[in-house]
């Protein structure tokens, strides 16, 4: 069965094909540059470019893969959460081709595509626990099937990558400054003491990030010399931390905050929620170096296998929705033509029909996703 994926969440366009569970290929288009110039993400320009861009990479797509718009047997698309204008010019586009086409339609849930889409690389144990983090999400969920997440802990403000991006402004780094902040912390030991470990003085796993924020900005505040002068490019940068031997240990102090901060909420939920068989991390600061090594060491304690995707699939990609619709597809589930776009902060509903249509099937809350009995 060949997918189709389209990818609008926020500000990446991207399409993918995948066949049989395996990925044929992906063409994506960034609108980083255009929203560095506003330092975040501007919602209408996001979508206004998604729009612009869809059709050229679909043609880019199927051109590459020698694929026809006849052989695409599912098409899928991000649903949500996200920003609601951009959603919507992606699954318009997928409910276009769905009913030109004659094929399945599947919305998929952006947050479980992070967390299954290492299932493109390798086998995934189940139950697993998954850690998502990335700019505007940090969660963990019990996951026992690809069509079963149990919410266990969400971010109650601001998500770890929105700290990361954040306190990245406040040092005048480029835009998205997150792996800045990384790369600069690499090679320098972090100062335990500098910054709290934000929202740990609780027995939950929700998360907070907004005082280590204005933790870091009122350091800043106080050592005003750590902000860079300049609009760095990447090797202005380089010179400047290595003038400044300082600005590595307070990015890695950063750094080691926030890590030890999801890693003693993932310590937890093994702890109190087990067993597990795997930990999957997912989301943009997946791909966080100190993340990593962190979890690294704590699923070696557990006797658990660490799933981390590869770079690639951390960010925002169309691999991971046309992957998860494929999932949906082949156990039967997808969507008519009223799926509807959900933005941040609203709950998706399991709304999925059965090939053929189940007239008696009922939506539930996909905090807790899983097909109706």
């Amino acid at each position: 069965m060949l997918c189709l994926g389209i990818e609008t969440s926020c500000d990446e366009t991207a399409l993918a094909l995948v066949r049989d569970g395996r990925l044929v290929d992906q063409c994506l288009h960034s609108q980083e540059k255009l929203h560095a110039l506003f330092g975040g993400v501007v919602p209408e320009l996001a979508s206004r470019s998604h729009l612009t861009a869809l059709p050229a990479l679909l043609e880019c797509l199927l051109e590459r893969t020698e694929t026809t718009l006849g052989d695409i047997q599912v098409v899928a698309a991000a649903r949500g959460p996200g920003l609601l204008g951009s959603l919507l010019v992606g699954l318009g586009m997928a409910k276009g081709l769905a009913l030109s086409l004659q094929v399945p339609l599947v919305g998929v849930n952006h947050l479980h595509a992070h967390l299954l889409a290492a299932g493109m690389e390798q086998d995934i144990s189940f139950p697993a626990l998954g850690l998502l983090v990335s700019g505007g999400h940090t969660q963990l969920y019990r996951i026992n099937s690809p069509f079963h997440f149990e919410l266990l802990g969400r971010t109650l403000d601001d998500a770890a990558g929105e700290a990361l991006d954040k306190a990245a402004t406040m040092l005048n780094l480029p835009y998205p400054g997150g792996r800045y902040i990384d790369a600069l912390a690499t090679g320098s030991t972090p100062n335990p003491t500098l910054f709290p470990r934000p929202y740990l003085d609780n027995r939950n796993l929700d998360f907070s990030f907004s005082g280590l924020k204005t933790a870091f900005s009122q350091f800043i505040g106080e050592h005003p010399q750590l902000r860079i002068p300049f609009q760095a490019d990447d090797a202005k940068l380089r010179g400047w931390a290595e003038a400044h031997p300082e600005l590595g240990t307070v990015c890695a102090s950063l750094n080691w905050s926030i890590a030890e901060t999801l890693r003693t909420k993932v310590l937890r939920a093994l702890n109190d929620g087990g067993p597990y068989r795997s930990l999957i991390t997912a989301g943009g600061v997946a791909a966080n170096s100190m993340l990593r090594a962190l979890l690294t060491e704590t699923t070696q304690g557990h006797d658990l296998e660490l799933i981390l995707p590869s770079p690639g699939l951390c960010t925002d990609n169309a691999a991971m929705i046309a992957y998860t619709g494929w999932l949906l597809a082949e156990a039967g589930w997808h969507h008519d033509l009223t799926v509807e776009a959900v933005p941040r902060g609203k709950p998706i509903v399991w709304d999925y029909r059965r090939l053929p249509d189940d007239a008696s099937a009922k939506p539930v809350c996909l905090d807790t996703c899983r097909p109706p009995n």
